[in-house]
């Protein structure tokens, strides 16, 4: 296990902490100030407090102590918020869950992770699944969190009647606790904790092979992370800004730039159970939000919209692009459109997520994840040996910093190879310029071995992205007799406009060498997506697969396009 203490904690000037010091600190200074709202209902920070505070005492009666996992399986609600802190302050450890996970997924992670107590919300959608997993080896007490009883009146009166089919109802047994239980009783007893040795939060993650695990992130870790966040955004005004939150807390992405910086600049956090591009335009022309994390197709969506009509993003200030590489035309659009800075950070689950942003204050570069957070240090190595590489030279992005995690959940050989010493090792392959700008390259594993070359389908994807029809774009490499692999992509269109393939190929033709050149481009309605936004490539890989393992059943053999006179071009390297 790394120790989550002493990298980078000297080069921040702070102390590790638990991360729920941030809360009562909020709550100290900006306690009658909006903490929450939820749908049109508000707390402040003294009534978010006070209801952690007793959910805390609530756990600890369940038996939450150090060690013991509790999973939040939430939307995005206020249960969400006080849970989390609750649970930190019991001593306990919390498990994030995906909601919309199937039974099978969330078993695993159940069984995984050793999660013994779940919280979730009283919806047919997410609680049978839950419900499921009580038993031994599994859940001994389920938390059910009424979400009529977060909303405002005369909402929480009507939902229930107008929503009856969609409501569950959990049997009244020793199983189960409801919330308004649970928060029943105060004078929770205060816990030590050990910054550099209790973790925290068990975010999983496939990581760089795909396999779902458990990122150790310590006290420390999340404590340096919300600092480091901090000073990302120097121009916040403590205790006046207004942040809208449509991406899933359950994501650490969310649960770090949204709640965890909201917390420790004492802003209001909006909460929407999901992203709904209508429900966003309206709230932010209503609630007037100053902060918008969001992914790129969550820009790319609101640049689509406000090209057709008036929307008003005038209270805007701030917004943090992450999740996925942010293509610089969608970035230059919604800066045009919105007149608020829009910059791209980069991070990973196992980093509490974030390395890395472009500046608030300046220019910045674009097609940059931009500099490193304070006490970070972004290495270039090589991906064979690890040996570091000089300025300007492509290999594999390794970051050492306070907020790097202290291993996987009970894999320790997995954890030693994702390690190069103190370096974690990312999976992305990139490279510094002079600046100490870093820029991507692509995923490690979403490389195509073309005829002895690299073809990286970021540059694939940002080539389309050029082109005016063009929504969102994916790359991938499909199996080719005669290279080994070949590009193929996939676009969707922008609404009313037109485009064939033949015609996007021949647009490339002055963005792209001739093997980086899609074998095929195929345009399709929709695009595949994870949970918080993010455009999904396995999805098309598994389809292609698919088709060439079909080909090779029926004699067919595998496709080839026939270029054999490919010569390197931008963006590729010799294996």
């Amino acid at each position: 296990m790394q120790s989550g203490a002493g990298r980078g904690f000297d080069d921040l000037g702070i102390e590790p902490g638990p991360v729920q010091a941030a809360l009562d600190e909020a709550v100290a200074r900006f306690g009658p100030r909006p903490a929450v709202d939820f749908l049109g209902r508000r707390w402040s920070f003294a009534e978010i407090g006070a209801l952690v505070d007793r959910a805390t005492r609530g756990f600890q009666a369940l038996g939450v102590r150090r060690g013991v996992r509790v999973g939040l399986c939430l939307p995005n609600t206020p249960y969400s918020v006080v849970c989390y802190f609750a649970v930190l302050k019991a001593g306990g450890t919390v498990v994030n869950f995906n909601p919309l996970y199937v039974e099978r997924e969330l078993k695993h992670q159940v069984v995984d992770s050793g999660t013994t107590i779940m919280v979730t919300v009283d919806l047919n959608l997410i609680y049978p699944k839950v419900a499921a997993l009580l038993g031994p080896g599994g859940l001994e007490k389920i938390v059910v969190c009424r979400l009529a009883a977060a909303l405002p009146f005369p909402q929480r009166l009507l939902f229930p009647i107008v929503k009856r089919k969609e409501i569950a109802h959990p049997p009244q047994d020793a199983d189960h606790v409801p919330f308004e239980r649970l928060i029943a009783s105060p004078g929770a007893a205060p816990v030590t904790i050990d910054p550099g040795a209790d973790v925290a939060v068990l975010q999983y993650t496939g990581g760089t092979t795909g396999v779902p695990k458990g990122a150790m992130l310590t006290h420390a870790n999340l404590s340096a992370q919300t600092e480091q966040l901090r000073r990302v955004v120097p121009g916040a005004r403590p205790g006046e800004e207004r942040m809208l939150m449509a991406l899933p807390l359950f994501h650490c992405f969310a649960m770090a730039v949204g709640m965890l910086l909201a917390v420790r600049i004492g802003c209001e956090m909006i909460l929407l159970p999901r992203f709904d591009l209508a429900q966003v335009i309206a709230t932010i022309r209503k609630k007037k939000p100053t902060l918008f994390p969001g992914v790129p197709t969550i820009y790319t969506a609101l640049n689509a919209a406000a090209a057709k009509g008036h929307v008003d993003f005038g209270s805007l200030r701030y917004c943090i692009s992450g999740g996925a590489p942010l293509p610089a035309e969608v970035m230059r659009e919604f800066e045009h459109l919105s007149g608020c800075r829009l910059v791209e950070g980069y991070g990973l689950t196992e980093a509490s997520p974030v390395v890395a942003v472009n500046p608030l204050d300046l220019p910045g570069k674009p097609g940059s994840i931009g500099l490193p957070l304070e006490g970070t240090r972004i290495e270039i190595r090589a991906p064979e040996d690890g040996r570091p590489l000089p300025v300007g030279e492509k290999g594999e992005i390794c970051v050492i910093g306070p907020q790097v995690m202290a291993g996987y959940w009970q894999r320790p050989d997995e954890t030693k190879d994702v390690f190069h010493g103190r370096a974690l090792r990312t999976g992305d392959i990139g490279y510094m310029d002079e600046d100490g700008y870093t820029f991507i390259v692509d995923r490690i594993k979403d490389v195509i071995l073309c005829s002895g070359f690299n073809v990286y389908p970021r540059a694939i994807e940002e080539a389309l992205y050029q082109h005016p029809a063009v929504a969102e774009a994916i790359a991938i490499g499909i199996p080719d007799g005669y290279r080994g692999q070949a590009p193929k992509a996939f676009v969707k269109l922008k609404d009313g406009a037109a485009a064939t393939p033949a015609e996007l190929a021949e647009f490339l033709t002055d963005y792209l060498s001739r093997i980086e050149l899609p074998r095929e481009i195929e345009i399709r309605a929709s695009l595949p997506k994870t949970m918080i936004g993010k455009l999904s490539k396995k999805e098309l890989v598994a389809e292609e697969q698919a088709k060439a393992d079909a080909r090779l059943a029926a004699g067919g053999g595998v496709e080839t396009d026939g270029r054999r006179d490919a010569a390197p071009g931008r963006g590729e390297t010799r294996t």
